[in-house]
């Protein structure tokens, strides 16, 4: 009883500090009038009085975390702030349930960018900030989680720095406080942003525009302001800065402070995954630009390939910006890009999936058992850049390929069960797990997910989060070990 209230009292001082972010969307609805701002000014006040009663309640209980406390604590915010996100959403939009209401507030929090409303175009402004502030936390959020939580899976993305395997990451002066390592990310990250905004402002969007579409894509969450995405502007300059910074975002981001702490951009050339990410996308858009104008998709080639590069990196980069119905190219094209949206991102970015040091570490280990077949009595270490790694590595990541591709089974067939068809339902947990956003057909980049009915909404759902929190954090509370003591 004692564990359970110790967790509520935590929960309830984060749920008084996320009703301060709330005063964002105030100002927003002060500035342009929208009549929101009461709706905001309740749910703030909601937040607070709701955290500040539940801290109080439990505050005689509090205590130290143990090592399992961190996933039910986990799992239990990113419920709760989802649920708790919803109500300026119910409120402020006419006949939306709670159910479309939680997989809007969840697409946002974990960066995922799919979405369930039309007429976003005619949205009050201070709701789609909303929906972007939720992607802006949603991006911190996972870098602040994999920090302080996932080492204690030993299988979670910041394993890796743990372990102390990726050359830069090592030396990337990142300080062994938790705390600190927090406050140096989130200053990269809120000067990165920062710049986006800047950059878009002169490309030649509003300066509103501006904001939220930077709030998503240093996130990696994809949310517009539009119903057409990016296909709104129809701008060449928007869609190249964008996709610079999508690809920034992709990118770990214990490099990037690397990268501006020496003031050299020599950490990006030892990152283990930085060149191979970009080369891999750069390979995929010539030759998916090639596959296109092979059958006459466009009568331009340079068309195709300005098409093909931003919607390719942003749903490799697991982002989810789209600029054409890309739903409507031969089939290779759109499913190439799904599957790089699985293995693209980065360790330590905002991006999702099962992330490129897995793909690269997997791959380096197939090697070396084709080695030891031909050499049985050899000793040959895999290593990453300089690094060897630990055996225990491996096995752990085996562990979570496993466990992955179990998930997308699993959630595809619970879909189709539901009445989606097979491509729709692949395509949609796809999206969902690796937090890429739109799918193919049913869920397609020129839909969303307004269609789907409430069961098959909620799985959608739970699939965001299953793959925003790496698989292990839920699976491991469905485990009959982790309640026993």
């Amino acid at each position: 009883m004692k564990r359970f209230c110790t967790l509520a009292f935590v929960l309830g001082l984060i749920l008084m500090v996320f009703g301060l972010t709330y005063l964002f969307p105030i100002l927003a609805s002060l500035i342009y009038d929208d009549g929101m701002i009461q709706h905001f000014l309740d749910g703030m006040l909601m937040n607070i009085g709701a955290g500040a009663l539940l801290a109080g309640i439990t505050m005689h209980w509090r205590g130290e975390l143990r090592n399992r406390d961190g996933y039910l604590l986990v799992a239990f915010f990113w419920g709760l702030m989802a649920s708790a996100a919803t109500l300026p959403l119910m409120w402020g939009i006419p006949n939306l349930s709670f159910t479309d209401a939680f997989f809007e507030t969840m697409s946002g929090f974990t960066t995922t960018g799919a979405t369930v409303l039309v007429g976003l175009d005619q949205l009050a402004p201070s709701l789609n900030l909303w929906r972007h502030e939720l992607n802006w936390i949603g991006g911190l959020g996972i870098i602040v989680l994999a920090v302080a939580v996932l080492p204690l899976l030993g299988v979670g993305g910041m394993q890796l720095y743990k372990a102390e395997i990726a050359g830069p990451v090592k030396d990337s002066k990142i300080t062994p406080r938790i705390t600190e390592t927090a406050r140096l990310l989130w200053l990269v990250y809120a000067g990165i942003t920062l710049l986006c905004i800047l950059c878009l402002k002169l490309a030649g969007m509003g300066w509103f525009d501006a904001i939220c579409h930077a709030f998503a894509t240093l996130a990696l969450g994809g949310f517009s302001t539009h119903d057409a995405s990016v296909g709104y502007f129809d701008s060449v300059a928007i869609e190249l800065v964008l996709t610079v910074f999508m690809l920034i975002s992709a990118i770990n981001f214990a490099t990037h402070y690397t990268v501006l702490f020496r003031r050299s951009f020599k950490p990006y050339l030892a990152d283990p995954e930085t060149i191979p990410m970009l080369g891999i996308i750069a390979a995929s858009i010539l030759v998916c630009a090639g596959y296109l104008n092979y059958f006459e998709v466009y009568e331009d080639y340079f068309v195709g390939l300005r098409h093909v590069t931003f919607n390719l990196v942003s749903i490799a980069t697991d982002c989810g910006f789209v600029s054409v119905d890309y739903d409507q190219w031969p089939p290779f094209v759109p499913w190439w890009m799904l599957y790089l949206s699985c293995v693209t991102a980065c360790t330590g970015s905002t991006g999702g999936g099962i992330k490129l040091f897995r793909a690269l570490l997997l791959w380096k280990q197939a090697g070396r058992e084709m080695f030891t077949i031909l050499h049985p009595r050899a000793i040959h270490p895999l290593r990453i850049g300089n690094t060897p790694v630990a055996n225990k590595i491996i096995f752990a990541v085996l562990a979570f390929i496993f466990l992955y591709f179990i998930s997308v089974v699993a959630m595809t067939f619970t879909l189709i069960f539901a009445g989606m068809d097979p491509i729709s339902a692949l395509s949609a947990i796809i999206a969902c797990i690796n937090n890429a956003g739109p799918g193919l057909h049913q869920v397609g980049p020129a839909t969303n997910y307004g269609s789907l009915s409430d069961f098959q909404t909620w799985t959608c759902s739970l699939t965001m989060l299953l793959g925003r929190l790496e698989v292990f954090t839920l699976i491991l509370l469905l485990t009959p070990a982790f309640w026993k003591n």
